[in-house]
């Protein structure tokens, strides 16, 4: 008998396994299909797609030992404790990060079987029913059934479903002419497994990749050499808080940060990588240990069966899709870095948790204004809403307050006053428009202000909070003070 589900998501990672939680939350009779064992070593599916085993979580894993190294060496004689011979063990690093990796994707497949949503696995696509074939429709057959075909290592099988959700995420992009073999030339994947601390690396592509896993490396003793294309730092981030980072980064760190570069000839030897670049007029060459091409990443639809059933891609080829995530096909939804929009794990969770209750009947919803993002670098980098020169180029009429973390008596205390808090209102009706965090602990700063941009907040609104004394939230509070220039402490 075949199988069928109320929903069916094709695709495991953050996207599809909340949409399928939640549908299954909903009432709805909910599976997911998944075929991606990363390097389980039991060879078992891995759920949590590329954020849990090959992206956000093992490199904020690898982020937190490099900086406890870093600290041990240079911040720690600042409280009067003296490290002798610090040394870092990578293999031990390496299996910390394996570990969390296992625990919060074990952890899914236990929320999958408390909230009854059913694994398939294997490689889920389209497979026309006969009706369809021969009438040519864009939607599902007479009983509105869409056909799934499921391929595993035991064969394959046809599911049946009413919704289908499309989460099947996204993959590095490669350069041409630049084999990655994830030993010599690696992409995220092969960069957060690295047996040892190369002497010198190199990265292609200074984006929240780039300069995550640069930092890792430079941290532990790399000396780590950065090419990027744009001529621009940190293009979509605040030009105040780019050209902070970019003090820090290159004055502090020292990490060499070329911009505007031109990838000529890449050569790989048996133990290095020759890297020919222009920058300008002028040709280069860097020789590295190990080279790391970060330049984007790119949908994933291969094998979906996406011709076969008429699903619409836009020009990138991600999947074209309205603002709920509905696409040209009948009860055919995508969500995550399927589809337009910045690839971040939180957006498509979001999506997900949208399109199951919509699918139920309910008012699901999402606001792409606040959609926070982060950079976990040292110092951290969050931000959410507009940016101080996308507001110039809308003709908006803004105010700023701005806050050094130097004024802030708990980053005195822990030692590290890099950076600010920086808002931005409306000089009419003092509508929070945008909040840029650069300092410790931005990540979780910066959830404040999506709350309040969420509720229409004003910065007086956030002025008039109290916040606990000391903290690094008083920041937020000083900068709010300071779009009316009232601040009190700076």
């Amino acid at each position: 008998m075949t199988k069928q589900y109320d929903v069916l998501v094709i695709g495991g990672g953050p996207a599809g396994y909340v949409a399928a939680i939640r549908a299954a939350q909903l009432g709805l009779s909910a599976a997911c299909v998944e075929s991606e064992a990363y390097a389980d070593p039991k060879g078992e599916v891995r759920l949590g797609g590329t954020c849990l085993n090959v992206g956000c979580i093992p490199s904020k894993a690898l982020l937190q030992s490099s900086e406890y190294f870093d600290q041990a060496n240079h911040a720690f004689v600042m409280h009067g404790i003296s490290c002798d011979s610090v040394k870092i063990d990578v293999a031990t690093m390496m299996r910390r990060k394996d570990n969390i990796v296992s625990q919060l994707t074990g952890g899914i497949r236990g929320l999958f079987k408390k909230n009854k949503v059913t694994l398939l696995v294997g490689h889920g696509k389209f497979v026309v029913p006969p009706a369809r074939v021969a009438t040519g429709a864009e939607t599902g057959d007479e009983d509105d059934i869409w056909r799934i075909e499921v391929t595993g290592a035991k064969g394959s099988e046809v599911v049946q479903a009413r919704h289908v959700i499309v989460a099947t995420g996204s993959k590095p992009r490669h350069l041409p002419g630049i084999p990655v073999d994830n030993k010599l030339v690696c992409d995220n994947v092969g960069a957060l497994s690295l047996d040892g601390v190369p002497k010198r690396l190199g990265v292609i592509g200074a984006g929240v990749i780039g300069l995550e896993l640069g930092s890792v490396w430079k941290r532990l003793g790399a000396e780590v050499t950065i090419l990027e294309a744009l001529p621009d730092f940190l293009a979509v981030a605040d030009q105040a808080v780019a050209m902070e980072a970019w003090k820090v980064f290159t004055r502090k760190q020292g990490l060499n940060i070329q911009l505007g570069v031109r990838i000529g000839k890449v050569t790989v030897s048996k133990k290095s990588v020759s890297v020919g670049y222009e920058v300008g007029d002028e040709s280069f060459t860097l020789e590295c240990d190990k080279l790391i091409v970060s330049v984007g990443r790119l949908p994933n639809t291969d094998g979906l069966g996406c011709q076969t059933v008429g699903l619409k891609l836009d020009e990138r080829g991600r999947i074209a899709v309205d603002e709920h995530c509905r696409t040209n096909l009948e009860n055919v939804w995508a969500v995550g870095d399927v589809v337009p929009g910045p690839m971040l794990a939180h957006k498509g969770m979001e999506e997900g948790i949208m399109v199951a209750e919509l699918i139920a009947g309910q008012a699901g919803h999402i606001d792409y204004n606040t959609v926070p993002w982060v950079i976990y670098t040292h110092p951290e980098i969050a931000w959410v809403g507009k940016t101080e020169q996308q507001l110039k180029a809308e003709g908006v009429d803004y105010r700023v307050g701005q806050i050094p973390f130097l004024a802030n008596g708990r980053a005195l205390g822990q030692g590290d006053t890099t950076g600010f808090v920086k808002m931005l209102a409306d000089a009419k009706t003092d509508r929070i428009l945008g909040v840029h965090v650069i300092g410790n602990n931005a990540s979780e700063l910066i959830a404040e202000a999506v709350v309040a941009m969420e509720f229409g907040a004003a910065s007086e609104d956030l002025a008039r909070i109290c916040h606990a004394h000391p903290t690094l939230s008083e920041a937020m509070h000083e900068a709010a003070l300071a779009v009316e220039k009232r601040a009190l402490h700076f």
